[in-house]
């Protein structure tokens, strides 16, 4: 078992992350921007890194940052949480170049799954039923409008590298999807580094399943239901 992990995330969610380790017998450090200085989760940390200014495009999906602060503390571990670099495959490799493990999955599972461009494309290849929509890139506002009448109303809009609900639009006119596609764009790019976007059919009364599935490096694997 490691000795030393980084969090590379922040608030409650590094909160949650530290109070587990503690109770491991963990040592954490935590990366901070300017904004989260006095933060809960930098005060309860063993370490904590200064790694930018306050935009997260800045400070907290900058890989190069959170690499120096991995090697001047010595982490030999990071835990993501999830949201920012969680499902970026270059920071995975970057980490497993490093030697450093990364609390969760393997860079090639992340480039299948974390892109939902990608892991759509999979899902329709394996015949799995998938939500109608557009899996190529979209240029500009006019083009995302034309897609989404091809598609028909109303439409969600969505980053590809998304997660957390960011990067999402729901559009009922024209009008809308031209404001939404800026809008997913702009967030995508701030959130994620990544401003892709796609369209697909807004499904007005889902019902959401969701399955997790945990693994290990020696093969053992489990699902924890529904």
């Amino acid at each position: 078992m490691f000795k030393k992990i980084l969090i590379a995330n922040r608030g409650e969610i590094a909160c949650r992350v530290i109070k587990s380790a503690r109770k491991m017998g963990i040592q954490t450090v935590a990366v901070y921007s300017d904004a989260d200085r006095n933060a809960l989760h930098v005060q309860m940390a063993d370490e904590a890194v200064h790694i930018g200014p306050p935009p997260a495009n800045q400070s907290y999906i900058v890989i190069d940052k959170v690499m120096d602060a991995i090697r001047q503390t010595g982490a030999e571990a990071v835990h993501p949480g999830y949201g920012f670099l969680s499902e970026n495959m270059k920071f995975a490799a970057a980490l497993e170049k490093e030697g450093v493990i990364f609390v969760g999955p393997p860079s090639p599972a992340i480039e299948a799954m974390g892109d939902k461009i990608t892991s759509k494309k999979i899902a329709m290849e394996a015949g799995v039923s998938t939500v109608p929509g557009y899996m190529g890139l979209i240029a500009d506002a006019d083009e995302a409008v034309k897609i989404s009448r091809q598609i028909g109303y109303p439409v969600m809009i969505k980053a590809s590298a998304g997660g957390g609900g960011k990067g999402m639009r729901i559009a009922w006119s024209d009008e809308e999807a031209r404001d939404g596609f800026q809008s997913s764009k702009n967030e995508a790019a701030s959130s994620f580094g990544d401003d892709r976007i796609f369209i697909e059919k807004f499904v007005t009364q889902p019902r959401h399943i969701e399955i997790q599935v945990l693994a290990d490096k020696h093969g053992n694997c489990v699902y924890l239901h529904e």
